[in-house]
């Protein structure tokens, strides 16, 4: 028996997860339920976050959340509660089946089955953005060691309970080494524990046009946070059935598991919503907590009732479909079908598989780390950088020299081309003469010789090797 925390949510929230808790309680889900409120009612009661104190109390202690559609009011300064779920519980991997249900739903690809994992903390969505001249505002991009881990384990993970053969990482590590590199080596790294799984990799532009051009040829794709957001939408959306997929967001103590629809007010309290989408986050929650056995029977009872052709409106087809049904009536036949699997539409076996197996990181032991060099970014409203160079080279020490100037990451100094466009910001890299080793001394005594002639340094960024390895990019053209 496992405790978890629900909340019905906004609009067609309770309908439909009362139609979901009745069907998986009939199928024999273990589950004692703790109900809270969050959503409208919370934020127009002036909580701007939609949630009490109360409530994240509740959630942390069973660390199970299934929860239904709400609606955030316009305005206001009101924050999504998905996103701040996300972020305050640690739910580092976002997890979305994109299977086509042909032919009861429309597709183009009527034998596509993949799962969209995407890491959901770093990346580009650290939101750490500065403007740093007239002309140049920066993003960091910032991947971990451990956030790779933890997904990429969670994607092997997750293909080995589903009997899923494959996994296949998207990276675009043929520009970002450093980054996109971290994660495609940790991919490979992890891909030798599972030898029973097939693993790829593929750059992120032409998998996507793969995806979307053939995506029966994927199984699990797993991928940094700004690629995920990007093409899990795109996988839901040619599958042709958006409004009946469900989404889990996992981290190491907690999980949230919902529709990924929304609350659709216009149709609430009319007994007509599909209650599929909540369905389906039902089903991986129940994988998640290891009753995979009640997570099959489900599935298949559900695949088989759209195979029946008893349809809700926003599916219902003339000549595909057989019966309309109502939110209620749509639960009672998937209740009917317990026992049964479709025949046409392929029925899932993961019966008798064990939860997920998802160790806490375990930090690796400290590299041996050189200083290598500096970066020093400098705002200079100039076009030549032949003229910067003089500028720069009067701070030069004994100790340390310039030896790069790059503009947008391409190499404008020494031996650069006069066609290549220059804004008015510039990399002056500097690194010790001969073989003579640095500190962070050197570093700021740059620096003040740089205060001494005027010259606008807007960032640092240290150069460093790790055993031996140079850590940073080179200028491109270098």
């Amino acid at each position: 028996m496992t405790r978890i925390t629900i909340a019905k949510g906004d609009g067609i929230g309770p309908e439909i997860m009362d139609a979901t808790l009745e069907i998986i309680k009939a199928a024999g889900a273990q589950l004692e339920i703790d109900e809270i409120e969050v959503g409208e009612k919370v934020y127009l009661a002036g909580n701007t976050s939609g949630i009490s104190n109360e409530s994240w109390d509740i959630i942390r202690k069973n660390k199970i959340f299934f929860k239904a559609p709400i609606t955030t009011p316009q305005g206001g300064g009101y924050k999504s509660l998905n996103v701040t779920t996300r972020k305050f519980l640690g739910l580092y991997s976002n997890v979305r089946p994109c299977m086509s249900l042909h032919p009861f739903v429309s597709t183009k690809h009527p034998v596509m089955d993949i799962v969209i994992i995407r890491e959901n903390e770093e990346d580009l969505y650290a939101g750490i953005e500065h403007q740093q001249t007239d002309e140049v505002v920066q993003c960091l991009k910032l991947i971990s060691r451990p956030g790779c881990e933890k997904i990429v384990r969670y994607a092997f993970e997750y293909a080995k309970q589903q009997n899923r053969k494959r996994v296949t990482c998207f990276t675009k590590d043929n520009i970002m080494k450093q980054t996109d590199g971290l994660f495609h080596q940790v991919f490979d790294e992890i891909a030798k524990e599972y030898p029973e799984i097939e693993n790829e990799h593929w750059i992120i532009d032409i998998g996507a046009a793969k995806m979307a051009d053939t995506p029966e040829a994927f199984d699990v794709i797993v991928m940094p946070n700004l690629y995920g957001d990007v093409l899990s939408d795109v996988a839901a959306q040619i599958t042709g059935s958006v409004g009946l997929a469900g989404s889990a967001n996992i981290g190491e103590e907690c999980a949230m598991f919902e529709a990924i629809h929304g609350s659709a007010p216009r149709r609430a309290g009319q007994n007509v919503a599909n209650p599929s989408g909540l369905l389906q986050g039902a089903i991986m929650m129940l994988n998640h907590m290891g009753q995979t056995e009640v997570a099959e029977k489900v599935q298949n009872a559900w695949l088989k009732t759209l195979e029946d052709g008893i349809h809700t409106y926003d599916i219902f087809k003339e000549g595909v479909s057989k019966q309309k049904v109502g939110t209620k009536e749509f639960a009672a036949a998937v209740i009917n079908n317990l026992n049964n699997k479709p025949t046409i539409l392929k029925s899932v076996s993961y019966a008798n598989n064990a939860a997920l197996n998802l160790p806490k990181y375990q930090r690796k032991l400290a590299a041996s780390k050189k200083l290598e060099g500096v970066d020093l970014f400098v705002h200079w409203a100039g076009t030549d950088p032949n003229e910067l160079s003089k500028i720069i080279s009067k701070i030069d020490s004994k100790d340390l020299k310039l030896t790069m100037i790059t503009n947008r990451g391409i190499k404008v100094w020494p031996d650069g081309f006069k066609e290549t466009f220059c804004t008015d910001h510039w990399r002056c890299r500097f690194k010790p003469s001969e073989n003579h080793d640095i500190n962070n001394s050197n570093i700021v005594e740059l620096l003040n010789q740089a205060i001494s002639q005027n010259i606008d340094v807007i960032k640092t960024e240290n150069l460093y090797s790790f055993n031996g390895k140079p850590a940073f990019s080179l200028g491109q053209g270098q």
